[in-house]
């Protein structure tokens, strides 16, 4: 097949990170893969131009960023400045794939020569129990739909009356994210994720782990970002920016539990990858948490925004006794190993297929 991705900024995002896992699996596939993207949003004039025009003086380009594409081998174009995408950016294909919500309309419009008509699905990207009318618009644009979590499949059945979604779950690289059979750390240990943006949970993480630490003075929490936080974590958070991508599996496998307080979440990698490394898992009931925590065997659901709950199961994990919470450990493992990229490029492959096939029989 022939298959182009339409992205947004293509930079080191965990969904790009997805996406970029299966664009390179389909193209050793032997299928012609190529990603057409924008450049970063603030690199053109007109934000440069509103800036100064509001005075706060004419920003520098933003520090070059890398990207989950690069070395791939891939065909990218990156268009020459933020503008929607059209026909003459795109090259004629059996299916071309919106992967964000801002480029669905942009695909939506496309000739169908340029392909099949789908879109992969992330999330939803508002606050809990929150809804937006131009998110909604974009899920009733006639694109095939492919989802990473059964959370969107059921969002795209009940609220859209759209029964024909494709499952791929997320999935983790156990050839990366591994770690010996361990026991509890000598000082106990949480890991997780810290963001400021809100529908992270950074403040109810916070809060969950100051109740904790008064019940252990002596908790370690370790955590790590992508993004530089808009405000910086509590001091006793110790916080790595964008750590080396072999140093991330060290991180998880220091951890006795690892934390996921978000209010909202497409899948939450992090917490897949987490169990990979015989990290259990305490997480809000949100996302790809629904779909693989089993309750009381690799970790704990909680409800979205109860600290005082997060705070109960994180002192539940870091209480066991070693055998159990070995045998908590190795049930981590257990499920992440269920989730396996080639396993998802596999269902995305025929997902494509029987989008394209669909198409050019209707």
């Amino acid at each position: 097949m022939r298959i182009t991705f339409v992205l947004p900024h293509a930079g080191m995002s965990g969904g790009n990170r997805v996406l970029a896992v299966h664009a390179a699996r389909l193209q050793r596939r032997g299928h012609e893969v190529g990603v057409v993207s924008i450049p970063h949003p603030g690199t053109g004039f007109a934000p440069k131009l509103k800036s100064l025009l509001r005075g706060r003086g004419w920003p520098p380009d933003p520090e070059p960023e890398h990207s989950w594409f690069e070395g791939l081998g891939l065909p990218h174009r990156v268009l020459e400045r933020v503008r929607a995408v059209s026909d003459a950016d795109v090259p004629d294909a059996d299916v071309v794939l919106a992967t964000f919500w801002r480029t669905a309309p942009w695909v939506a419009a496309l000739a169908p020569r340029k392909g099949a008509k789908a879109i992969f699905v992330q999330g939803y990207e508002t606050a809990p129990e929150r809804f937006d009318p131009a998110l909604d618009a974009v899920w009733r644009l006639p694109l095939a739909k492919i989802v990473v979590a059964s959370w969107l499949a059921d969002l795209a059945r009940e609220r859209f009356g759209d029964t024909n979604v494709h499952l791929v779950p997320n999935s983790v690289d156990t050839a990366q994210y591994n770690a010996p059979p361990r026991g509890r750390q000598a000082r106990p240990t949480v890991g997780m994720l810290y963001s400021t943006l809100r529908a992270k949970g950074a403040d109810v993480a916070v809060a969950a782990l100051e109740r904790v630490r008064e019940r252990m003075p002596g908790l370690r929490v370790i955590a790590f970002g992508s993004e530089q936080p808009a405000g910086p974590p509590p001091s006793w958070i110790e916080f790595q920016y964008r750590p080396p991508q072999d140093e991330i599996p060290r991180i998880y496998a220091r951890c006795d539990v690892w934390l996921c307080a978000s209010r909202r979440e497409g899948f939450s990698l992090p917490a897949l990858e987490a169990m990979a490394c015989r990290c259990p898992v305490v997480s809000t009931r949100m996302g790809g948490p629904k779909d693989f925590i089993e309750e009381g065997l690799n970790g704990f659901l909680v409800d979205v925004d109860d600290s005082a709950g997060l705070a109960d199961r994180l002192l539940a994990v870091l209480g066991l006794e070693e055998t159990r919470w070995r045998r908590m450990s190795d049930a981590a493992l257990a499920t992440a190993s269920g989730y396996t990229w080639d396993d998802a490029a596999t269902r995305l492959e025929r997902a494509l297929a029987e989008i394209a096939e669909v198409t050019v029989h209707s």
